[in-house]
């Protein structure tokens, strides 16, 4: 028994862009009660790859059955199932299209044991924080060394984003993504996730992330962080997506509360 509710929410905003092209959802599992799952993917020139994330994520996580408690291994198998079947399903679409199509991809499974499994392939980013202050957040760092260890000369790694081949996302024809996972477990009430789009954490630094997440709800955070990137973005800013999950402590009820800012 956990000691800890769950607040979350997710935010979307346009931004400067035509459309809108990240996705993000909050889910229940089927077969696996008392798991959550938040994913959060920024399509490339498009939506199709995102939607397909989601869809993708939504089918991996409701065949997913527990068991009594399965270990992080195999919850870090089930996010990396959902990347490498997306990645396959996209690069069929992309040729049935006759167009390229790209997807970042973050997820995150929470335990009803207090314990929580990530994924990360691409631009979009997850973050954890510790009441208030910032532990952890996922960056392209694993995957600049993953491409040292290729042999690949540093300055090209460090610009991989301007290389079709060396582009770390689902669709990607020429090589397959690159994930990187990590765990965390005794979560306790004060936790809190942030996954989101370069459309926002572009715009803060890791502390300005960690104390509004801690100081509001999810739903007076998101609205907060589209304002202020607005305003920082001077009106040129990208697609701005983000889902937040907060660990406070229970109410009476022991009730799961959500709430959605668009």
């Amino acid at each position: 028994m956990t000691s800890y509710k769950i607040e979350a929410g997710t935010a979307q905003h346009i931004g400067n862009r035509p459309q809108q092209n990240d996705r993000t959802a909050l889910m229940t599992g089927a077969r696996a009660p008392g798991y959550v799952l938040a994913v959060l993917s920024d399509g490339i020139a498009s939506s199709a790859g995102a939607e397909q994330v989601l869809h993708t994520a939504r089918q991996v996580f409701d065949e997913f059955k527990p068991g009594d408690r399965p270990s992080l291994e195999r919850l870090t198998q089930v996010l990396q199932d959902m990347v490498s079947e997306a990645h396959l399903v996209i690069k069929m679409n992309a040729v049935a299209a006759k167009a390229e199509i790209h997807a970042s991809f973050v997820g995150l499974i929470l335990t009803p044991h207090g314990e929580a499994v990530w994924a990360h392939v691409g631009d979009s980013r997850l973050y954890r924080f510790e009441n208030g202050r910032c532990a952890l957040r996922t960056s392209d760092a694993a995957y600049v060394d993953h491409l040292l260890a290729d042999r690949l000369p540093l300055d090209a790694a460090k610009n991989h984003r301007k290389s079709k081949l060396l582009l770390n996302v689902l669709g990607n024809e020429r090589k397959d993504p690159y994930v990187t996972v990590g765990s965390h477990t005794g979560l306790a009430a004060g936790d809190c996730f942030l996954l989101c789009s370069d459309g926002l954490w572009h715009f803060f630094t890791d502390a300005e992330l960690a104390a509004v997440t801690s100081k509001a709800s999810p739903r007076q955070a998101s609205e907060m962080l589209i304002n202020k990137a607005g305003e920082r973005s001077q009106g040129k800013g990208g697609n701005c997506t983000m889902a937040i999950i907060k660990l406070v402590k229970p109410a009476q009820d022991g009730s799961f509360a959500a709430n959605k800012v668009v």
